[in-house]
C-alpha cells in the first residue's frame, strides 16, 4: 500500500482534527486544513512548519455549510498540493438538546453539520478521487451512533449513525475500486466538543485518542471503533443491551 502523502482534514482548527494534524506532519505527510476560524489555523501552520520543515501546509477559511464552498476549496487544495490522497471528514457539532422541548434550532444546526455538510465533503472528496482514480476517504462518525441515545445526544447520535451509513454506503459503490473509505468510531476523547463528558472515567486524553485514530486511519480499516479498549466490547454491548440500559449509561 502506497503512503498517502497529501491530506486534507476538515475542522482542523481544533480538537480532533488539530491533533490529527500534527501526527500525520510528524509522519511527513503534506497537510492541506481547513476550518471557520483561520487565525488558529495560521498559528497551527505555524506550529507544524517549525517542527517540521520539509513538509507543506495549505491553510483555507471554510464553512462546511456552505456546500458551494466545500467543493471550491477541496479543488483549490488539490491544486495546491497536486493531488488529494486521503481526506478526512472531521468537522462536526456537538450542541443539542432534547426532542421536543423548543430547541429545534439547536438541533438541527446539529443534523446539518453532521449529516448534511458531511454529504457535501464525502461528495467533493469523491470526486476528486474518481478523478484521480485513487484515494482515502475517512469518515469520523461517533460511538454514539451504535444506539439511539436520549436528552442531548438525541439528535448528535442519529446524525452520527447516518454519516456511518452514508459512509458504508459509499464503500459498498466503491468497493472493487482503488478508492478506500474508513469509518472512524470515536469514544471518549477530549476536546472542546467532549463537554460534560469529560467527567466520565473512560476518557482519553486527546493524544491518546488520536493516536488511536491515526493508527486506524493508516491501516485503512474498513471501521474502527477508536481507541479499541474499552470501545470494542463497549460497541458490542451498546448493540446488545435492552434501550433502558442504554439510555442510562448515556
Amino acid at each position: 500500500m502506497s503512503t498517502r502523502k497529501n491530506i486534507l482534514i476538515t475542522g482542523a482548527s481544533a480538537g480532533l482534527g488539530e491533533q490529527m494534524a500534527r501526527e500525520f506532519a510528524a509522519r511527513g505527510r503534506d497537510l492541506a486544513l481547513c476550518a471557520r476560524r483561520t487565525d488558529r489555523l495560521e498559528r497551527l501552520r505555524e506550529e507544524l512548519l517549525a517542527a517540521h520543515p520539509g513538509i507543506t501546509v495549505s491553510v483555507r477559511a471554510l464553512d462546511v455549510n456552505d456546500h458551494g464552498a466545500v467543493f471550491e476549496v477541496f479543488r483549490a487544495f488539490r491544486a495546491d498540493l497536486g493531488s488529494l490522497d486521503r481526506v478526512v471528514v472531521n468537522a462536526g457539532l456537538g450542541k443539542g438538546q432534547p426532542i421536543g422541548t423548543g430547541r429545534f434550532d439547536a438541533n438541527l444546526q446539529t443534523a446539518q453539520t453532521n449529516f448534511t455538510a458531511a454529504l457535501a465533503q464525502c461528495e467533493a472528496a469523491v470526486e476528486v478521487f474518481r478523478d484521480q482514480g485513487a484515494g482515502h476517504l475517512v469518515v469520523v462518525s461517533s460511538m454514539s451512533a451504535m444506539r439511539g441515545l436520549p436528552r442531548n445526544l438525541t439528535t448528535y447520535a442519529a446524525s452520527k449513525a447516518g454519516v456511518a451509513a452514508l459512509a458504508e454506503g459509499i464503500r459498498a459503490e466503491l468497493l472493487r475500486t482503488p478508492i478506500k473509505v474508513t469509518t472512524l468510531f470515536p469514544g471518549y476523547i477530549a476536546s472542546e466538543m467532549s463537554g460534560s463528558a469529560g467527567r466520565t472515567p473512560l476518557m482519553v486524553s486527546t493524544e491518546k485518542g488520536v493516536r488511536a485514530m491515526v493508527k486506524a486511519i493508516e491501516a485503512e480499516r474498513a471501521q474502527a471503533k477508536v481507541p479499541a479498549w474499552p470501545w470494542v466490547p463497549m460497541g458490542f454491548a451498546m448493540r446488545r443491551l435492552p434501550l433502558g440500559v442504554v439510555a442510562r449509561m448515556s
